[in-house]
């Protein structure tokens, strides 16, 4: 057996928690190893550790990779050896050229002079690697996310990569592009390159890794070995939350009202910075007081631009339309009128747009309704502190106290201080955009029982979702979107995923 990476003992602790516990990884030359562990497992910290960004000395345990012991001091440092890493947010300067991007901090340079023509044409051969046909002048901003993460890992192959790590690769890409991702990877085994995949798609897992290693609360728990026999879903979960999960789903018997809570009639909106592009056509759907309605589509369906343009018209122009609570038409023409009529509207970019990260739990909690926390105008902070307890208490925020800023939680508890937050707000309609985007299948439980909750106290609740099988399992109706426009509806005893597919792809 060839090693090409030997992690062995490493702990790190940060004020208040130990992330890492005494664990150990191998890692063969040319394999595909996989990470698995819910959130706040310590994987991405582990994989901090390795490329630097925790530099030595700041962590226990020893490093040992392609034949020596290693010490880095920073990224650049392992870099430098081959080790490049892929985060799961991507750091490319969208205004930037992928030209510009691949190179940055790596300039083909002469005397302190970009040489242009050949950063354009080696910037041609590694998209060509990776499958690529855009023009090397094309700015990052005017290509999808799909596309954007192949300008990653071209930009690592432009570093000599031998060992790459990738966090969380395809949490915000649709199927096709995945598959595409998935199906590089396998080719740059074939190649030679060394990859540590972190995911918590665990179909994506069986499809393409060698051995799985698993992490649960800082302890290295388990490593699986693909090629030793087939390991199925249920293995791999077992060992990350440390018992078995036999429903994905928790049960829920509906009690779904008689009449409409909400409905949304003739929606239309168009796109902020091309006026002639409709991303919402016509749209009406509603939902009754205690049901789950989904609302499925591809990537660019436009199903964020509905959501996001009936809330508080935070998303498009030219939007008309008509939202009605109750039956009674409501003003939606800004946010605060939008909240105020009953409504919210849970971000898929919790970090962009649903937190404010380096203020506490306490703070994002009461944000959107500080008249709840105030007298008279003044803020209250004892009062604001005992609702940030009982929404730590009550949804299971996992922190040693509602003081720790939110950068320092995990996605799924992350997660939950949006929900918590709009929570606090007391909506009648919850529109939940990606509710368990990136989060371990321990955390997307918690928060399915969270959405089954809500509808039992007779909330509406519409919730958008990339994952087919999620909506299959929790809502009581899934509408189908695809370019702007509603192509049609399904009742859950009658939804699948091909008949969700057909729905989609008709003309």
């Amino acid at each position: 057996m060839d090693t090409i990476l030997e992690m062995k003992n490493i702990t790190k602790t940060f004020p208040g928690v130990k992330a890492l516990d005494d664990v150990s990884i191998k890692v063969e030359r040319g394999e595909i190893h996989a990470l698995c562990g819910e959130n706040g497992a310590g994987k991405s910290t582990l994989m901090k550790v390795l490329s630097g960004v925790y530099p030595h000395g700041t962590y226990e345990g020893d490093i040992l990779y392609d034949g020596g012991v290693q010490e880095f001091k920073d990224i650049r440092d392992s870099e430098d050896r081959g080790i490049i890493i892929i985060h799961q947010e991507l750091a490319l300067v969208p205004l930037l050229s992928i030209a510009e991007n691949i190179f940055l901090g790596n300039e083909i340079a002469e005397n302190g002079i970009v040489n242009w023509p050949a950063t354009f044409a080696r910037t041609g051969e590694l998209l060509a690697k990776v499958g690529l046909k855009e023009n090397p002048a094309t700015l990052v901003t005017n290509i999808g996310v799909g596309k954007q993460q192949l300008v990653e890992i071209a930009k690592a192959l432009s570093k000599k990569v031998k060992l790459l790590i990738l966090d969380e690769p395809t949490a915000s890409l649709q199927e096709n592009d995945s598959q595409k991702l998935l199906d590089l990877l396998l080719e740059f085994k074939a190649q030679g390159i060394t990859s540590i995949l972190i995911s918590h798609k665990l179909n994506e897992i069986n499809r393409v890794a060698d051995r799985i290693t698993v992490i649960r609360d800082g302890k290295s728990i388990s490593t699986l070995d693909a090629r030793a026999g087939k390991i199925t879903e249920d293995d791999i979960v077992k060992d990350m939350v440390g018992r078995d999960m036999a429903h994905r789903y928790p049960e829920r018997t509906p009690n779904i009202g008689s009449e409409k809570l909400m409905e949304v009639r003739n929606w239309s909106a168009t796109h902020p910075l091309h006026p002639e592009r409709k991303v919402v056509d016509n749209v009406s759907i509603d939902v009754a007081a205690g049901e789950v309605v989904g609302i499925a589509g591809l990537m660019g369906a436009g199903r964020t631009e509905l959501a996001m343009s009936i809330f508080g018209k935070s998303y498009g122009t030219d939007i008309s339309g008509e939202v009605l609570i109750n039956g009674k038409a409501v003003d939606v023409s800004t946010v605060e009128k939008a909240i105020a009529s009953g409504l919210a509207y849970v971000t898929e970019d919790r970090k962009e747009m649903g937190l404010i990260l380096e203020e506490s739990i306490t703070t994002n909690i009461t944000l959107a309704n500080l008249g709840g926390v105030s007298e008279r105008g003044v803020l209250n902070d004892g009062a604001e502190r005992s609702v940030a307890e009982d929404y730590r208490n009550k949804i299971n925020i996992r922190t040693p106290n509602v003081g720790q800023k939110v950068v320092n939680l995990s996605g799924g508890n992350q997660q939950k201080v949006v929900l918590s937050k709009w929570l606090f707000a007391a909506p009648e309609v919850l529109i939940l955009d990606e509710p368990t985007r990136g989060i371990d299948v321990g955390a997307k439980y918690e928060i399915y029982t969270i959405i089954n909750q809500l509808a039992a106290d007779g909330k509406g609740v519409i919730m958008i979702s990339s994952e087919m099988p999620e909506l299959l399992g929790m809502c009581d109706r899934i509408y189908v979107m695809n370019e702007g426009e509603i192509k049609g509806q399904l009742a859950a005893k009658d939804a699948s995923q091909e008949a969700i597919m057909r729905m989609i792809l008709k003309a």
